[in-house]
């Protein structure tokens, strides 16, 4: 029996390194057509963190949207315009930044509710809703930044 194949895009980003940062996941089938898509706000964070926490993003909406039952016969290329992410998943560089420990340990242990999970790394351009998905979380981070500093003053 063929596994099923899910292709999904994520991608995570900072204004500023730290700042207000977002992710974006697009879930979609082996045909590249849009199954869902998410976007949230997740604090201030570093550009690498917030690429790490899209793929836990990622991961955890497809365990909940999938189950945990079926996440074991589902095969599953994750997608990131990151270099170092798709690298370091991929077992191809060594983790040097201490905070990113953490944040692997999780999709380590994620993993183990799934299938096969292989991550590539895609040209930027590949990537644009996924981006532009984790852009517009940014943005309602920074309004709300914004609106909570406006309050102080």
């Amino acid at each position: 029996m063929k596994k099923e194949k899910l292709i999904v895009y994520a991608d995570g980003g900072s204004r500023g390194n730290p700042g207000p940062a977002g992710v974006g996941v697009v879930i979609a089938n082996v045909q590249d057509q849009p199954i869902k898509k998410y976007s949230q706000a997740i604090g201030e964070k570093t550009n690498n963190e917030a690429e790490y926490e899209a793929v836990i993003f990622a991961l955890q909406k497809i365990r909940h949207l999938f189950g945990k039952q079926k996440t074991r016969d589902l095969e599953i290329e994750i997608r990131v315009d990151s270099e170092l992410v798709a690298r370091q998943l991929g077992g191809k560089y060594k983790i040097m930044e201490e905070k990113l420990f953490p944040l692997f340990i999780k999709i380590w242990n994620l993993k183990m509710d799934f299938g096969h999970i292989s991550f590539i790394e895609i040209p930027r351009e590949k990537n644009r809703e996924a981006d532009r998905l984790a852009n517009e979380a940014m943005d309602e981070e920074n309004a709300k930044i914004k609106m909570q500093k406006s309050k102080l003053f």
